[in-house]
């Protein structure tokens, strides 16, 4: 019934049964079993309430809604994923879309060579946007792009860690390069963070005079985090704490670095493109800028980090009720363990 809520779901459960026995009252020819199907008076089938709202006036009251703090990257991603759904099943009412039309959309994006977890990210954003609009125009229709069947996609390549020796290996090339290319990759190698995540950063976001030096995460107008979990501080060890002291000593204005990101926005898309041109060179086929969080978990289950301070240090949403209780692990602690898989301890 894709809803949490009790009430709903009764009431949603309620509705299909009465639909169930209406359906089979018809096929029954049975006029009184129609009438009492549902406990309910014999009524003329009624229409589904008809709108005019567009799905780019849904997209309009989604970003309304949603987009405070997301940052340009958010926009970009609900108006193409939007933009899809009209060029390849047009452009309707909400009430005129069908399950046809989400079946047309996913064979469209499938023969387009999109894979499966990009499918249904797009498809994901596609029933957000309807769910919004119905909500605000107070309609009573089903969303049709739930619960769309992708077993037929293409699975994606699965993203590898970089092996221990590679990630020495690149944090010493970093070393011998020292630009801010290099520090950007060394901070991300020995930390885990995501690439926006470390390439927004502001200089008063790093703290380095501490008895342990850390950088804060937190929301900024031109960078967002991507959950609520991604807030959260993230000790400097080894490279990482060199590259952050580099970083801090050579940038010009208040952000780490700004060749990234400026009052504009943060260029994580960009930096990713310059820094896989150069890491690929290095590491083994098919590991990325991202791979070092892929890695970083590895290296912390290696010793047997607890899977709470792995979730916290790479700000993954923790799974459980009661470990959302509480202010989580302090920097002592957290430090001790992401200290215990530097190369420089």
């Amino acid at each position: 019934l894709k809803t949490k809520n009790l009430n709903r779901a009764n009431k949603l459960a309620r509705k299909l049964a009465d639909k169930l026995d209406d359906h089979w009252a018809t096929l029954r020819g049975d006029l009184f079993s129609l009438m009492v199907a549902g406990n309910q008076s014999y009524t003329v089938a009624q229409s589904v309430k008809k709108s005019s709202m567009t799905i780019q006036d849904a997209l309009f009251e989604y970003l309304r809604h949603k987009e405070h703090g997301k940052g340009d990257r958010f926009r970009r991603y609900a108006e193409r994923s939007v933009g899809y759904l009209v060029e390849f099943a047009g452009s309707k009412s909400l009430t005129d879309y069908s399950r046809a039309d989400a079946n047309t959309l996913r064979d469209a994006l499938i023969d387009r060579g999109l894979v499966a977890s990009s499918i249904k990210r797009n498809f994901e954003v596609v029933r957000s946007v309807f769910n919004v609009a119905v909500i605000e125009a107070g309609l009573e229709v089903p969303n049709p792009f739930s619960g769309a069947i992708l077993s037929s996609a293409r699975q994606g390549a699965q993203r590898s860690p970089i092996p221990i020796d590679d990630i020495r290996k690149v944090q010493q090339l970093c070393y011998q390069k020292d630009d801010d290319i290099r520090w950007l990759i060394a901070l991300l190698s020995d930390t885990g963070m995501r690439l926006a995540e470390a390439a927004g950063l502001a200089k008063e976001d790093v703290f380095l005079d501490t008895e342990i030096p850390y950088v804060r995460l937190c929301e900024r107008p031109w960078r967002p985090l991507k959950t609520r979990s991604s807030e959260r501080d993230v000790p400097l060890v080894g490279a990482a704490l060199w590259a952050a002291q580099r970083a801090y000593e050579s940038s010009p204005n208040e952000y780490l670095f700004p060749r990234y990101c400026s009052d504009d926005g943060c260029k994580a898309d960009y930096a990713s493109n310059s820094l896989n041109k150069w890491l690929r060179k290095h590491v083994p086929s098919g590991c990325v800028v991202h791979s070092f969080r892929h890695s970083m978990r590895d290296r912390l289950r290696a010793v047997e980090c607890p899977a709470e301070i792995i979730d916290q240090l790479g700000g993954w949403t923790t799974a459980g009720v009661g470990r959302q209780y509480g202010l989580g692990y302090g920097l002592v602690a957290v430090q001790r363990w992401i200290s215990s898989v530097s190369f420089e301890t």
